[in-house]
């Protein structure tokens, strides 16, 4: 467990690294074209454009970051995903199964409601790392009480 009560915690590192080096590339390339272009060219730019161009720079600057940064933790008491465009977070008895089957691109959860969630942190492309990380988190969610609940079990 470490300081802040986390049993388990996993980032990927491939998709980190794709995600930081395609930022740092997106702002390289744009940088070196807008300055390279003449002032007269940039000056046929009107403010609305130059806007559009910086809100649509900055959207996918906002989505790689989110890419570098995800991750699943698992407390005593819940699990936390934090995906590209949402968190989320899930007592363990809301939590009926893990999946992570060959094939699968990325670990999939299912809720007592019978959602399924995909947990993009633990994805096929981290290979042998990731396929541990999902049993380890799989240990740790039967071990806090994951699992069928009388929820699901009406349901079928």
């Amino acid at each position: 467990m470490t300081g802040d009560g986390r049993l388990f915690t996993f980032h990927p590192r491939i998709v980190a690294l794709m995600a930081g080096g395609m930022g740092l590339s997106l702002i390289a390339v744009f940088g070196v074209i807008w300055f390279r272009l003449s002032e007269d060219s940039r000056d046929t730019f009107s403010w609305f454009q130059r806007l559009t161009l910086l809100a649509f720079f900055g959207a996918v600057l906002w989505i790689l970051y989110r890419m570098t940064t995800l991750r699943v933790s698992a407390y005593p008491d819940r699990l936390q995903v934090r995906n590209v465009f949402k968190s989320y977070t899930l007592r363990w008895d809301d939590v009926t199964a893990l999946r992570f089957k060959p094939g699968d691109a990325w670990l999939q959860l299912f809720d007592a409601d019978g959602n399924r969630l995909g947990i993009l942190a633990i994805q096929a492309a981290e290979g042998f790392r990731a396929s541990k990380a999902a049993k380890e988190l799989a240990a740790v969610a039967r071990a806090h009480g994951a699992g069928p609940s009388p929820r699901t079990e009406e349901k079928k």
